[in-house]
């Protein structure tokens, strides 16, 4: 298969699996099937649904709790968990004037993604919590709850929010970035706050969250599906401002790293030797012990120290003295029949058992004197020990070693029954026949080692290691296996390009629709390149590694999804409804677009059609189905209204004029469960006004005045943002990326950056359009 007729198959595939036939099942939260709403759950009731495709629910009454399990709840945390892109869909049917939540994903008064709908206000309304861990509360005009079914959905791409209703675009805006930081343990809700509040009464279907962009392509397959979103922008600044840092980094590096090899012109380097805290230079020598050591370019190099047997003269024997390595001819005693060196001391006892100690001393034995008596012994008299060396007795398994031994570095000194003795420890070889001095066994030279294949031998003091050959990874302290870098993702291949493992190593080719050497892996243009020829009827889009003929404003795609957007054709905007002609003209659909024409015999004056009935300009009414509006018709433009309400009335309609009903089962319970407010009573709540309405409690967000300036704070104890000139002190700010600033590096930074202070390493700076702010971290000192 050619490479363009692999694009021509990656196209189709797309194309059909955003329209919802195809999207990974690991982005799709589909609430209905994980809260099991089958299985019975009070003041649900299953219904015909706006299709029968899928299952709809009656949502009444006010004692349910729909709400996940902890179990299915963590599992759908985790899918939103840290996402910057998502589209919560849903297709409703709300009662008239209601006010409930369709979806709330909170924890405590935190609500981290809630969708809800007040009938009462005719708002949308979402709820999140920003990166500043601040509420925030979007809220878009407009009624769903008219008791007629409308297919909603709300797509969030990092700080850019969209609104669809049935299909059309309402509000399209860009809001601080909510923060799905979410903790495990929080609640999923559904048609409901809480167990007390915000109860949705109608029917739902098709309740969802896409974890992806444009996720409202599955809800309504012909909106346009190309367009970049606001995250991919954040993403490429967030990119820029990391290489920032990381150039800021290595400049301060670089400076350093000149600043010495300045310094070091007028030095002569010599490259030094240190051994238990003594240097030594080159070509200096030493005696460690039994070997005799040089430094050699930084490097100590040591020899053992070859003793030759000593030639005593008469009188005299060969012994070892301390610090000495080899044998020296020492004075002797004769004592007892026995030959006794200079320092040699025994012990014997006369007639009466009294015990003498004499000591070797200029060839002859001296005795020698005590100064203290003898230590009283903690152990039966069975047990004690005579030693040849000393007059007093001591227990069996006396700690000999701890008076002192000559047993010196890589040698261990042990206890024997009436003494002690010096043995190399593993790994070590004794330099002399006391084992005093002993001297690392190379096993990798003198193959005493158990490396198998793929490893080299490296000797180590007492020791050796097995190290693995590149590209082999180890299998047990001795034997190692061909590493598979692919599999591990240790590989240096680019993002947009496979990995092929080799013996020893991998190698990297690009992906189809890309261009490189397989570790840089470059995007194909096949629109700019002329790989492509779309249709008339549509334009050449090209996308990451493909390509997509988009069709033009004015047509849609048949549902074949040609690849050149053969499958494109008009939309009749005049059967559709997708027009604005108004005073009495008539639409004409023409190719690509219509056009409104104003008929013979007619003046096209401003009167309106209303449900096929001719309204006059000026003309007043009740709608029929909904006896709480009221319509005029002004210049050809139908205007509707809320009734206004006037509860001194006593013949106030209540079905219009909720708060004027005086009836207890109408009160509402306050959110600390302590105060009771009556239907029409209001309050303030954490910032929001709250109002009860027949027994239900409708919050929005208090009207803040607006504040035109760059620089803005939320003053503790207030509600609504200030205006302020010191951006050090703002904590909200309208970031402009035109305006840098130039830190200690002289590197510019976007607005919004931050990094950590040259020279310090709890010191924060952030860059506030142009303004540089630092700030110490308490936490860190």
């Amino acid at each position: 298969m050619g490479i363009l007729q692999l694009f021509l198959v990656l196209c189709i595939f797309f194309a059909s699996s955003v329209v919802g036939f195809g999207v990974d099942p690991a982005l799709r939260i589909s609430v209905f099937d994980e809260l099991r709403l089958g299985d019975g759950f009070d003041g649900l009731t299953q219904v015909q649904g706006f299709h029968s495709e899928t299952r709809a629910f009656h949502f009444q009454g006010s004692s349910r709790e729909v709400r996940a399990s902890a179990e299915v709840s963590a599992q759908m945390v985790k899918k939103l968990k840290g996402k910057n892109e998502f589209t919560v869909l849903a297709t409703v049917k709300q009662d008239r004037l209601n006010s409930g939540v369709i979806l709330s994903v909170h924890q405590s008064d935190h609500r981290f993604l809630e969708l809800e709908s007040s009938g009462q206000r005719s708002e949308v309304r979402l709820h999140y919590r920003t990166k500043n861990q601040q509420d925030h509360t979007e809220v878009f005009p407009y009624s769903l709850a008219d008791d007629q079914w409308h297919k909603v959905s709300v797509a969030v791409s990092a700080s850019h929010v969209i609104l669809h209703v049935d299909c059309n675009r309402i509000y399209e805006r860009v809001v601080e970035a909510p923060s799905m930081d979410i903790p495990e343990d929080t609640s999923f809700w559904l048609g409901q706050r809480n167990a007390a509040h915000g109860f949705f009464k109608g029917v739902m279907q098709d309740v969802e969250v896409l974890v992806m962009p444009q996720g409202y392509i599955s809800q309504c397959p012909d909106l346009n599906r190309t367009c970049p979103t606001c995250n991919d922008f954040h993403g490429l600044v967030q990119k820029i401002m990391e290489l920032q840092d990381i150039l800021a980094k290595t400049s301060s590096k670089l400076s350093r790293a000149e600043e010495k090899m300045n310094g070091l012109d007028g030095c002569y380097c010599e490259r030094t030797c240190s051994v238990k805290g003594v240097i030594y230079r080159e070509d200096e020598g030493w005696t460690d012990g039994c070997k005799n050591c040089t430094c050699t370019n930084g490097t100590v190099h040591c020899e053992a120290i070859s003793c030759p047997p000593p030639q005593c003269p008469a009188g005299t024997a060969p012994a070892y003295i301390k610090g000495a390595c080899c044998k020296e001819c020492q004075p002797v005693c004769l004592f007892g029949g026995r030959e006794l060196v200079e320092g040699d001391q025994r012990a014997v006892r006369d007639s009466s058992g009294r015990c003498l100690l004499f000591e070797c001393r200029d060839k002859s034995m001296h005795r020698v004197v005590p100064t203290e008596p003898c230590p009283e012994l903690n152990c039966p008299e069975s047990e004690q020990i005579a030693l040849s060396n000393r007059c007093c007795k001591v227990c069996r398994g006396h700690d000999f070693c701890s008076e002192g031994h000559g047993c010196m570095e890589h040698s261990d000194c042990v206890n024997l029954e009436a003494g002690d003795c010096c043995v190399c420890k593993d790994g070590f070889r004794p330099l002399r026949d006391d084992n005093a001095y002993c001297d690392d066994i190379d096993e990798c030279a003198e193959g005493k080692h158990y490396c198998r294949e793929n490893t080299m031998c490296v000797n180590t003091p007492g020791s050796f290691m097995c190290i693995c050959h590149t590209g082999y990874i180890r299998i047990d302290d001795y034997s190692c296996t061909e590493h598979d870098e692919c599999l591990s993702g240790l590989h240096n291949c680019d993002e947009n390009a496979l990995c092929f493992n080799m013996v020893g190593g991998h190698s990297c080719s690009c992906k189809p629709g890309y261009t490189g050497n397989g570790t840089v892996c470059k995007d194909i243009d096949e629109c700019a390149d002329g790989f492509v020829e779309c249709d008339s009827k549509s334009t050449c889009v090209n996308l990451p590694g493909w390509y997509h003929c988009e069709c033009r404003d004015g047509y849609h795609d048949n549902g074949l999804f040609s690849a050149n957007g053969e499958s494109c054709v008009d939309i009749n905007e005049c059967k559709t409804g997708r027009n604005t002609c108004a005073n009495d003209t008539v639409c004409f659909n023409l190719e690509g677009g219509y056009d409104c024409r104003c008929p013979h015999g007619h003046n096209c004056t401003g009167d309106c059609i209303h449900d096929n009935k001719v309204k006059h300009s000026g003309q007043i009414w009740v709608l029929d189905n909904d006896r709480c509006s009221v319509c005029s018709c002004q210049a050809g433009q139908v205007m509707c209204r809320r009734m206004v309400c006037d509860c001194d009335n006593p013949n106030a309609d209540l079905f219009c004029c909720p708060e004027c009903d005086p009836r207890l089962s109408s009160q509402c319970l306050h959110q600390n469960g302590l105060l009771t407010y009556g239907s029409g009573d209001t309050w303030v709540e954490n910032c929001q006004q709250c109002q009860c309405l027949q027994g239900q409690v409708d919050c929005w967000p208090l009207p803040c005045p607006p504040v035109d300036c760059e620089f803005t704070v939320v003053p503790e104890g207030e509600c609504c943002p200030r205006c302020v000139t010191d951006p050090c002190q703002a904590d909200t700010i309208r970031n402009d990326i035109t305006k840098t600033c130039t830190d200690e590096h002289n590197i510019s930074r976007f607005s919004g950056s931050s990094w950590i202070k040259h020279g310090t390493e709890c010191t924060l700076c952030q860059c506030k359009n142009g303004h540089i702010c630092c700030s110490v971290d308490p936490m860190c000192l």
